[in-house]
C-alpha cells in the first residue's frame, strides 16, 4: 500500500468510525467529509470505493442494526426504537426498512416477460390477501377475499410473466408488517412495475408516519408537482402493494377519507387501527 493508498484508508476508517460513533446524530454527507477533511463529492467517491457503499447507506446499515437491537433484545416499541436511533418519528424508521427498485423498461413494457413470480395468500387484521414476488422483491400485495379473482388479477398486472403459488422469504417479511412486530423484519425490499411519476408518488407514501394523515395536494407538493394533485391522486389509486406502501393515509383536503382501492370500510379500519397502534405507544 503506498503513502496515498494509506492515508485514504485511514480516512476512510475514520469516517467509519465516527458514523458508528455518531449515528444517532445521523450525520448529513457534509458533516462526515468535513471531519476527514474532503470534499463532500471526493469523500462521497473515496468512500464508495474503499467500503463498497455510499456514506448513506452505511448510516442507515448501522441505524437498522441498531433498531433491531432495540427491538428485539430490549422489547423497546416502535416510537422509543425511533428516537433512541437518532430518528424524529417512526416514519424514518420505516423508509429503513423499506426499499423500492423499478422494473427495467423492458420489464415494465412486456407485462413482466422472463419473470418468475411466486404468489400466495394470506390472512391480516383487514382480510385475506394475495402477495407475490419476484427474485427481487415484492411486486404484488392486495386484499382479495377471493382467491381466483385476486390471482386474475395478479395475472392482469404480468400478463407474460410464469406463475408459481409459493410462499418464500420477500412474501414473508412483507408479512410481517401485519403484526407490527418489526424485531422479526430484514429489509423488506419491493419490485414494482411503474412510470418515475408514480415511483415518486409511491416513494412520498412511504413518508407518511403511521397514525398520520396526508393529502392529495401535500403530496403534490412533496414531489415538487404543485398542480398535479389529480394525477397524484390516479398514482395513488394505481398502488400495486396494499398496506405496504401505505395508499390509506392519504384523504381530501376537505378532512373526507375518499376513495380506496379495496372499499372505504377497510381504509377506515385501517387509519383506526393504526391510531390505537400508535397511542398504545405513547
Amino acid at each position: 500500500m503506498n503513502t496515498q493508498e494509506n492515508i485514504n484508508y485511514n480516512r476512510i476508517a475514520e469516517a467509519i468510525e465516527y458514523i458508528k460513533a455518531n449515528f444517532k446524530e445521523q450525520p448529513n454527507l457534509d458533516e462526515v467529509a468535513e471531519k476527514v477533511h474532503l470534499s463532500p463529492f471526493h469523500f462521497q467517491r473515496l468512500f464508495s470505493d474503499w467500503a463498497g457503499t455510499s456514506p448513506k447507506k452505511f448510516l442507515q446499515y448501522t441505524s437498522i442494526e441498531h433498531a433491531k437491537k432495540l427491538l428485539k433484545e430490549n422489547q423497546a416499541t416502535i416510537s422509543e426504537t425511533a428516537f433512541e436511533t437518532g430518528f424524529s418519528g417512526t416514519s424514518r424508521l420505516h423508509d429503513l426498512f423499506v426499499n423500492i427498485e423499478g422494473m427495467t423498461p423492458a420489464e415494465y413494457k412486456n407485462g413482466g416477460k422472463n419473470l418468475a413470480i411466486n404468489y400466495s395468500f394470506a390472512e391480516s387484521p383487514f382480510g385475506n390477501i394475495i402477495v407475490a414476488s419476484t427474485q427481487k422483491g415484492v411486486c404484488f400485495m392486495a386484499f382479495a377475499e377471493d382467491e381466483v379473482i385476486g390471482f386474475e388479477n395478479l395475472k392482469n398486472k404480468f400478463p407474460n410473466a410464469t406463475f408459481s403459488r409459493k410462499l418464500d422469504l420477500a412474501q414473508q417479511n412483507a408479512l410481517f408488517i401485519f403484526q407490527n412486530d418489526w424485531s422479526k423484519l430484514s429489509e423488506i425490499k419491493l419490485h414494482l412495475k411503474g412510470t418515475d411519476f408514480q415511483m415518486k408518488v409511491w416513494e412520498a407514501l412511504l413518508k407518511i408516519p403511521m397514525g398520520q394523515l396526508s393529502t392529495y395536494g401535500t403530496i403534490a407538493q412533496q414531489i415538487e408537482k404543485p398542480n398535479a394533485s389529480r394525477a397524484v391522486g390516479t398514482a395513488i389509486g394505481s398502488n400495486p402493494v396494499a398496506f405496504l406502501i401505505p395508499c390509506h393515509r392519504v384523504i381530501q383536503s376537505s378532512g373526507t377519507f375518499g376513495g380506496y382501492m379495496w372499499g372505504n370500510t377497510r381504509k377506515t379500519a385501517i387509519i383506526g387501527w393504526e391510531g390505537a397502534q400508535v397511542n398504545s405507544q405513547l
